[in-house]
């Protein structure tokens, strides 16, 4: 290997820790400084490592909002969000992949196109039919609207269409019909875009803001992304304290990233290279 290539490649590792460096700081800092004391928090420059493990912090979050409570709310409403969407989109998959119809390729760049417009633009009018059928503050209200997504209908689709088309000829020829052929053979065969799709879902679900601040008025539907904003007050804001919270509620997002990362990766790259 030649000395350049050498140089080349220490360059492009180098490049690359400094970028994973620049990325992970702050969520680096946001779990060091739930350890810091007020006083730490609020010097500047700021310190990257607390003098010692003050734990008062943690116990303050959990005296001055029901964190179990805006847990189990998010959870609630992310698991149902991604089995609505996991449900739909195989469903809707299937059809786009193995059912004959009229102006299928039509229906379906049209169901795509939905995916270029802007949520802000359908949240007055989701607001006003949540309102109107008295599902304000409620689960309902906060997850009927999301059941059904383009892209998660788009990406299993893909994958749908990878698997051997041998497989849906020898069905249909032992006599079985779409339903016995989605349950039986296409399902169990789609684990990795069915996980990947889940991991995907429940993410954004639990990282949603605008749509819970929107249509929730108390505290018991409140979840965990509004519920941080609780820890601010307009007389004085600790940010260690807001910090705490923070590192609270990104503890379960991030296990299940981390448990998730590879069939995410695998699934959305899935289709991308033709071999």
């Amino acid at each position: 290997m030649s000395l350049k290539r050498v140089s080349g490649h220490s360059l492009y590792y180098v490049l690359l820790t400094i970028a994973g460096a620049v990325m992970i700081y702050p969520l680096l800092y946001t779990f060091l400084a739930a350890f810091m004391t007020p006083d730490e928090a609020m010097v500047y420059p700021p310190k990257l490592l607390p003098s010692g493990v003050y734990l008062e912090n943690i116990r303050k979050v959990l005296e001055i909002i029901p964190v179990a409570r805006f847990i189990s709310n998010s959870f609630v409403i992310a698991a149902l969000i991604t089995l609505g969407q996991v449900v739909t989109g195989a469903m809707a998959a299937y059809a786009f992949a193995y059912v004959p119809f009229r102006y299928k390729s039509f229906w379906f760049a049209l169901f795509l196109s939905t995916m270029m417009i802007p949520w802000e633009v359908t949240i007055i009018p989701n607001y006003l039919t949540v309102k109107k059928w008295g599902w304000l503050d409620s689960y309902p209200g906060l997850t009927i609207p999301f059941l059904a997504s383009a892209f998660g209908v788009f990406l299993l689709r893909q994958f749908f269409l990878q698997l051997p088309r041998e497989l849906f000829e020898a069905a249909r020829m032992d006599g079985c019909g779409h339903i016995r052929h989605f349950l039986r053979i296409v399902l169990p065969l789609s684990r990795p875009a069915l996980a990947t799709l889940s991991v995907y879902v429940f993410l954004q679900s639990w990282n949603m803001y605008l749509w819970p601040l929107l249509i929730t008025n108390s505290t018991e539907m409140r979840t965990v992304q509004i519920g941080i904003g609780m820890l601010q007050f307009e007389e004085f804001t600790s940010w260690s304290l807001v910090l705490s919270g923070v590192a609270i509620v990104l503890l379960p997002s991030l296990l299940l990233l981390v448990l998730g990362l590879k069939q995410l990766v695998r699934g959305i790259t899935a289709g991308a290279v033709k071999g």
